[in-house]
Formats: C-alpha cells, sequence, structure tokens
C-alpha cells in the first residue's frame, strides 16, 4: 500500500482496522489537497483561487440520520428523547461495512487538534474518500505542529466515506445515509452524504459530551473580544448571524461558531470559518466578503459562471445554504491563539418568524436561563435537508442537534457561570419585523450592529427601556442611528391587530415547549412570556 505525508507509523490505519487500501494521503497541505481536488474531478478552481465543490442531494445537515449508540456508558447519560439509538452490535456491522467498502480505495488523513486550550483539547483523526473534504477539516480544524505528528494518537477517529450507502434493515438506521456516534469508543461513521459540515459537527457532538464532566460549558456560539478585554459571546442556530455580527471590524474574532468557556476563559473549539454566503453583500458583511476570496478556501454549492468561473453569491439554485469555508487567520483582526478572558456579555440571537420580537432587549438572569433553554429561533433555509423557508423552532441551548446531554446540565452550568461572573444577557432578533415571514421585511444589518454595538460598549445598559408587554424584558426607549418603530414592534405592523395574534400564538408556542422544563428553579418558570393585548 502507497502511503505519503508524516504519520505516527506506530499508530496507523491498521489501528483502527483498515486492510487493503489501495493508499493513504497523510497529512497533506492544503496545496497538495487542492491539487488532487482537482485532479480527481472533484471540484473547480473558481476566479478567485477558492475551490468550488458541490455536495449533491444533500446540501445541508441530515440530523434525522444521526444516531449514538446505546451503551452502559451512555445509558443514563444522554438526552434520549434527542437522539436515536443504536446498539453496539449494529454499529459494529456499520463499522466492517465502513472498512470493507474503503478497500481497494485511496483515503485522505488529516491528525488535528479541537480545541485551542490545551488543557480541553481533543486529538482527532479523520479518514476521508474525498481529497476537499479531507481540506475542509484540515480547514475547520486545528493543525498540530509537523514535529508533532509522528507522536500523534487520535482519542476521536471520524470516518467520512460519502459513496457508502447504509442498510437500513441490517444497520438499524433510517436510510442510506448515516452519522453513527459510538461515544464509548469514540468513533464517528459518516456515509451517504457529502454534506462537509457533518464532520464539525460531530466532533462539536463529541465535545458537548466530554466537557462538561470537565466543568467547561460548550457553547453553539461566535465570540469575539474588545480592546479593553471585554469579551462576547453570540448564541444562535445557523443563520441567525452568529458569524457575520462576531466579524467586527473594531473587535478581535475569536471563532465564530464552536467554543467552550472554562474557568480561565473562552476558547475555540476550531481553527476556521464556515460562513452562510448566499447573497453575501460586501458593504454589510466586509471581513467574510474579503476571506472567502483566496486560495485555500473552499466554496460549498456556490455556482460559478461557465467561462469566468465567477462565483455567484446570489444563486440559491442548488440551495439556500450556499458556504464558504476559510482560514480563522484569513480574518482580519482574528486571533492567532483561540483564546480570551471570560465574557462579560451573552447575546442570544434568535430569527423571529412571527416578526413580533423587538431588535434586542436586556434579560434578567432567569430571563436569560429561560430563553438559553428555550433555544427559539428559526430554522432558515438550506440548513437542514428538505427545509426550504424559515420554520420556526425551539432549539434548547441554541443547539439542540449537537447536545447530547440533557438540556438541564448545560442550562445549570451556564447559569453558575453568568452568576459567578456577572455577565450581562442580551436577546437579539435577526428575524422579522412589521410582520412574519413572507409578510414582513427582514431585520436590518445596520440596525442590529449600531444595537449590539451599544450593548457592548455599555452605553445601552443606561439607556431609558420599557417593559414589553409580552415578554417581560426590557428593551430601550431608543437609541441613536435606530429608526424608533424597530424597537417598538407593534409600531412597526400596519394591523396592530394582526400583531397582537400573532404574539398570542408565539407566547402560547414558549408555553408549551416550556412544559418539558417542569424541573427548573421557579424563577427560571416565572420568566415566562405571558400575552397582555397591548392598549390601544
Amino acid at each position: 500500500m502507497r502511503q505519503i505525508g508524516d504519520w505516527n507509523e506506530g499508530h496507523g490505519a491498521e489501528a483502527f482496522g483498515f486492510d487493503g487500501l489501495a493508499g493513504l494521503n497523510w497529512n497533506l497541505e492544503p496545496p497538495v489537497l487542492v491539487e488532487r481536488a482537482l485532479r480527481r474531478g472533484e471540484a473547480m478552481l473558481s476566479s478567485s483561487g477558492a475551490l468550488a465543490a458541490e455536495t449533491g442531494a444533500h446540501t445541508g445537515r441530515s440530523p434525522k440520520d444521526k444516531f449514538i449508540v446505546r451503551d452502559a456508558e451512555t445509558e443514563s447519560a444522554i438526552w434520549w428523547d434527542n437522539a436515536a439509538a443504536l446498539t453496539p452490535e449494529q454499529f459494529d456491522a456499520l463499522k466492517d461495512d465502513f472498512i470493507a467498502h474503503a478497500r481497494g480505495r485511496e483515503l485522505f488523513v488529516q491528525d488535528l487538534n479541537a480545541g485551542a486550550d490545551p488543557a480541553h483539547r481533543l486529538r482527532v483523526r479523520v479518514y476521508t474518500e474525498y481529497a476537499w473534504h479531507s481540506l475542509f477539516i484540515r480547514t475547520m480544524l486545528i493543525p498540530p505542529a509537523r514535529g508533532d505528528l509522528a507522536g500523534f494518537t487520535p482519542e476521536l477517529t471520524i470516518v467520512d466515506l460519502p459513496g457508502f450507502k447504509a442498510d437500513p434493515e441490517r444497520h438499524g438506521v433510517r436510510s442510506e445515509t448515516v452519522i453513527a456516534i459510538d461515544l464509548t469508543r469514540r468513533i464517528v461513521l459518516i456515509g451517504g452524504t457529502a454534506y462537509a459540515g457533518e464532520m464539525k459537527k460531530s466532533v462539536f457532538s463529541v465535545l458537548n459530551h466530554l466537557l462538561p464532566d470537565r466543568g467547561v460549558m460548550p457553547m453553539h456560539c461566535s465570540a469575539n473580544v474588545g480592546r479593553d478585554g471585554d469579551v462576547a459571546v453570540f448564541f444562535g442556530l445557523s443563520g441567525t448571524g452568529k458569524t457575520t455580527l462576531s466579524a467586527d471590524p473594531s473587535r478581535t474574532l475569536i471563532g465564530d461558531d464552536e467554543h467552550g468557556w472554562s474557568r480561565d476563559g473562552v476558547f475555540n473549539f476550531e481553527g476556521g470559518c464556515y460562513a452562510k454566503t448566499i447573497r453575501l453583500r460586501p458593504k454589510s458583511e466586509p471581513q467574510i466578503a474579503n476571506a472567502i476570496r483566496r486560495f485555500g478556501v473552499i466554496l460549498e454549492n456556490v455556482p460559478l459562471d461557465p467561462v469566468t468561473r465567477q462565483p455567484d453569491y446570489d444563486d440559491g439554485s442548488l440551495t439556500e445554504n450556499t458556504r464558504a469555508a476559510y482560514p480563522l487567520r484569513y480574518v482580519k483582526n482574528a486571533s492567532a491563539t483561540g483564546r480570551a478572558g471570560l465574557p462579560r456579555n451573552i447575546v442570544m440571537l434568535t430569527a423571529d418568524a412571527f416578526g413580533v420580537m423587538p431588535p434586542i432587549a436586556k434579560l434578567t438572569p432567569a430571563q436569560a436561563m429561560y430563553h438559553f433553554l428555550s433555544g427559539y429561533t428559526a430554522k432558515v433555509a438550506g440548513t437542514e435537508t428538505g427545509l426550504k423557508e424559515p420554520q420556526a423552532t425551539f432549539s434548547t441551548c441554541f443547539g439542540a442537534p449537537f447536545m447530547p446531554r440533557p438540556p438541564q446540565v448545560y442550562g445549570a452550568l451556564l447559569k453558575r457561570l453568568i452568576d459567578e461572573h456577572q455577565v450581562d444577557c442580551w436577546l437579539v432578533n435577526t428575524g422579522w419585523t412589521g410582520g412574519g415571514y413572507g409578510e414582513g421585511q427582514r431585520m436590518p444589518i445596520e440596525a442590529t450592529r449600531a444595537l449590539l454595538a451599544a450593548a457592548l460598549d455599555g452605553r445601552l445598559g443606561q439607556a431609558e427601556t420599557y417593559t414589553d408587554p409580552n415578554f417581560g424584558f426590557a428593551v430601550p426607549m431608543e437609541v441613536p442611528g435606530v429608526a424608533p418603530e424597530l424597537l417598538r414592534p407593534r409600531d412597526n405592523w400596519a394591523d396592530a391587530a394582526a400583531y397582537d395574534r400573532a404574539a398570542r400564538k408565539l407566547v402560547d408556542m414558549f408555553a408549551k415547549n416550556f412544559e418539558s422544563f417542569a424541573d427548573v428553579e421557579a424563577e427560571v418558570r416565572e420568566a415566562a412570556p405571558g400575552f397582555r393585548a397591548a392598549a390601544e
């Protein structure tokens, strides 16, 4: 078998069980991976030098095809109401068939770290069928120093074979697509999908299982830090603005999607960014626009002009979930270490599809816990297979698909950290205003940026506020540069009675969703919204 690159020869592919492979490409650098991807016909080179790849039928995650092995270790630890289970025997059969599928094939391997803090990082080995997938995961995680590869021993192994088709009857899965996680043996098997985001989210899921036992809060958030060392974290589902809002030219970007909060501060799990690019505008998102026009970037499902190879970021014909993966260092003012101090502000991003929430509100600690556990937002079109338009949802901890433990585990840990460090909490609506989806307008990004700037620099904490009649949180009366009607959502609707109906419906949805959290503290339950018709 042909093997090239640098690796630990004492712990090679045979340690996982691979045999009969045609070749192994170990820890190849981006220029070589780009060459291989082009030579193999996996992707095209764009006019900007970025590699453009298409993922076929799966242009987003497949949450219904994700499974966790149910065994003695995970039986009492996993939130099984939120996770589909496989038996160890079914996983063994799946692993055997993955190994059989790989025979006679050439694989690419990356040895990487997940976690910028050496005290909490996870060593990850990723085998991929595609060269561009190898480039993707190398971009998204953190490559160790080349001299460390000879002694690299993985703590988590991922095998990503898009050409593999699962057998529901044999493997106990739902379809030919599978994302199977064995948390005890720390193995992830991904088959039947070429969507590269499944790899990074699998790493996140494993860290979400491991870190709470160490007192570290894993967070589906972006994070940045100001010149005075004031750290802000931005919770939110994909498409709610985590990447866009954290890429602030006046602040240092720590990371755009996944972080841990330890007693020493915030640290990035990753070394790259994975930004949505549909209808990208350099004026409103300059840092992202500049970062993705460089060699080594991966454009996922972004159509190219057949003659000029110019990317068309307005073209959603393949999916609304067009994305770019790029190294964090491509962002101006990005952190070189991926680490910073303790948070001073927490921002919870919601894309309100009903259009009834204000653009920003100050939360009490109890309200912060209520909204963290609720995780209200809209799933944005394209982020999951089959999702064609925004859909109101409650994703607890702003990342339910990636949270294997019960949400109360993360909620209690976050509450303790907020109390210990006296963190200010804000709820920011990046969704609709003046009406719900299809009638209102998306919240202006300029207004959101102005409100966030005022919150993070302390000005908003001194502003005069009113109490929202439906949600009970404090909303600023006025903020320079922000249209007054945006701050009073009911005034921004042409039909006030329609607003009241939408508000009542949303409040009822909050109440129904929170029934599953009846065991939380009374002050958190009492922070629930309660509809009250506005005075005429």
